[in-house]
């Protein structure tokens, strides 16, 4: 019987494992985590990630050939393939700081490994790694082999958030990459055909090392130039009166370009685009491609603008202050159907509002208000790491509350600000919310959700991403 141990509980380990386990009833599946918290939840009625369809996979499986334990060396010594999925956040010190990610995650995990084992393993990169470091990983567990044979595979995953489970059970595609020595082929071999349970094998894609562990990075990067590309065509629809609704609409037409990820926002949030550019970008310097670096540099510089300016916008359109205004948040989460909040750029918002003293009444279906109070006073980055390793949990800021109710978030607002597009913000009874509002009564919808002409009629002074300007805010600049 093969069995498979994944280090790391977290977003990317947890689900990947709980559908192998449904998809290979063979093969005993553990997850490990030097957290007990995060275990113990994953043993209980309330698992620590929300995605839709994962409960019941779980449920499925647990207590079956899917475990989940703190025991980490005992998994990891009796698997036969070991992925790890843990943490490798941006450096915030050191050489590559702000760009480069961080390994030590990586190693130590990598050291525990050829630590604990008594027999030839294949060891599976899973979570998001800078290009080579399968090479390094490689010379770690060969220094430290004591004869013992290690393979190492790149497996990187593409699952959306929201939709992983989908993802998981009909992925478009699964990269393998290894070695290209026998060895190397047998274990890509070995994994393919566990994947091969349910995948149609010519959706398994089996490359070199370097290709599938870069193939990871690039998809991430266009998939992020798509998002800054049509959110800096939407502060040209605002400057000259174009919809980037009906921009966005006939450019997807397109088949070449397709309509995928064309929807003008706030920006992207999530815990990989930022994080897999700076890392393409670090890549690129040290290999003397500055010219490759600064074309990747620009996506996060378009996303960082594109906040910015929404949080300018705000405060320019309610008399230039926002102090000790009431602002109603509506949605935390990056995206909907997810209470990931890393990255997101309600974050920014947010920040943004209280340095010029705004007071924020936030709402959101899936995000806790210790989460919340934690991100709004960490620094950048601290998120990546393990949350034992986080800053603790701070005193509540006077300026944030947080509420379990998207009237109280706006009731006696000056303005409410969308930014997350769960569908219960579609349909909320937005006269209800003007008449409980001070006035002028300002929304600024920040996925382009709410049906405008319908808030104008009710009396709002509506400002929705890359939409025709509200006579109200023309006179209005929004420069950053």
């Amino acid at each position: 019987m093969v069995k498979i141990c994944c280090i790391g509980a977290g977003y990317v380990g947890g689900p990947t494992m709980a559908v192998i386990a449904l998809k290979c009833p063979e093969i005993q599946v553990a997850v490990v985590d030097i957290s007990v918290p995060r275990i113990s939840a994953w043993n209980s009625d309330t698992l620590p990630i929300y995605e839709p369809g994962l409960d019941e996979v779980v449920k499925k499986c647990r207590g079956k050939n899917l475990l989940f334990s703190s025991d980490v060396e005992k998994y990891v010594s009796e698997a036969d393939i070991v992925f790890v999925s843990v943490n490798t956040p941006t450096k915030t010190q050191g050489l590559g700081a702000g760009k480069a990610a961080d390994l030590t995650y990586w190693e130590s995990a990598a050291r525990m490994i050829a630590d604990v084992s008594k027999s030839n393993k294949i060891v599976v990169e899973k979570s998001t790694v800078p290009v080579k470091t399968a090479e390094a990983i490689e010379k770690i567990l060969t220094h430290n082999s004591k004869g013992i044979n290690f393979q190492i595979l790149s497996n990187p995953e593409f699952l959306a958030e929201g939709t992983a489970i989908q993802d998981l059970f009909e992925p478009d595609r699964v990269l393998i990459g290894g070695r290209e020595t026998p060895e190397g082929q047998k274990a890509i071999k070995a994994l393919r055909d566990v994947y091969a349970h349910w995948v149609p094998v010519d959706r398994i894609i089996c490359t070199n090392l370097w290709s599938a562990e870069l193939s990871k990075l690039a998809a991430n990067a266009f998939l992020a130039q798509r998002i800054s590309s049509v959110n800096a065509m939407s502060a040209l629809c605002e400057a000259t009166g174009a919809d980037v609704s009906q921009v966005s609409h006939a450019v997807g037409k397109d088949t070449r370009i397709g309509p995928k990820f064309l929807n003008a926002s706030v920006g992207f949030g999530g815990s990989c685009f930022q994080k897999d550019i700076l890392n393409l970008v670090y890549i690129c310097e040290c290999n003397g491609l500055p010219e490759v670096a600064n074309y990747w540099k620009q996506v996060i510089k378009v996303n960082d603008y594109q906040k910015t300016r929404f949080v300018n916008r705000i405060v320019s359109s309610m008399f230039n202050t926002v102090s000790g205004k009431k602002i109603a948040i509506l949605g935390f989460a990056f995206k909907k159907d997810t209470g990931d909040t890393r990255e997101t750029p309600a974050i920014d918002v947010c920040k943004g509002l209280l340095g010029d003293k705004a007071m924020l009444s936030i709402y959101d279906p899936q995000v806790s208000e210790e989460q919340i109070q934690r991100d709004l006073s960490m620094n950048k980055f601290d998120w990546d790491h393990p949350v034992h390793l986080q800053p603790t949990s701070p005193s509540s800021m006077k300026q944030v509350s947080v509420v379990w109710d998207a009237y109280a978030a706006t009731k006696d607002a000056h303005g409410i600000c969308i930014l997350t597009e769960w569908d219960e913000f579609k349909t909320l009874d937005y006269q209800k919310i003007y008449d409980n509002m001070q006035k002028p009564a300002f929304v600024f919808d920040g996925r382009n959700i709410v049906d405008v002409a319908k808030l104008r009629e009710i009396g709002f002074i509506v400002y929705s991403i890359g939409k025709p300007l509200d006579e109200w805010l023309k006179d209005m600049p929004a420069v950053a």
